[in-house]
């Protein structure tokens, strides 16, 4: 994954690295907190395989905070519990905030990348969900301290959907 924070939690981030080198002790103790939230959040994602959800583990193999102009930018990889069969299967995923509307998206298909030696037999699918104009509304009508009801699923309802296909 390779999340590039909103202006605001940039500021914050990047107020508290201070002028610190990139590979400080500084930016590993915010990457720490920041990934301890995403930890917090089952990494934000749902990964779903013949309608069943597929686990993560609880910890990445590697992550990372870092600045990129004005923004920070989180990079981890998003660890499998078991490693998953590709030939002729089809996965579902999604990244959202659950509790909150957070906007997390993918510019384009050409965000995702398959690896080299898979590009033959899998391909990627993009969809963009359009909710309606009240839900829009609503949403943008929160602040901060207000939550919508968690039967709303609020994020949910703007959350991209990425299909992997392999064959």
């Amino acid at each position: 994954m390779h999340w590039v924070m909103d202006e605001i939690t940039s500021a914050d981030l990047l107020y508290d690295a201070g002028e610190a080198r990139p590979d400080s002790e500084v930016w590993k103790k915010l990457a720490a907190e920041v990934m301890a939230n995403v930890l917090g959040q089952h990494y934000f994602t749902e990964f779903w395989h013949q309608k069943k959800a597929v686990k993560f583990d609880n910890l990445p193999p590697e992550y990372r905070l870092s600045r990129q102009d004005h923004r920070a930018v989180l990079e981890f990889v998003l660890p499998l519990a078991h490693p998953q069969p590709l030939k002729g299967q089809r996965y579902v995923f999604s990244t959202f905030d659950p509790t909150y509307f957070v906007d997390m998206y993918y510019d384009s298909e050409k965000s995702l990348k398959i690896p080299a030696e898979l590009a033959g037999q899998c391909q990627f699918k993009l969809e963009t969900p359009k909710p309606d104009a009240s839900v829009q509304a609503y949403a943008l009508s929160l602040d901060k301290a207000d939550a919508p009801t968690e039967e709303m699923d609020l994020g949910r309802q703007f959350a991209q959907t990425v299909t992997l296909t392999c064959q």
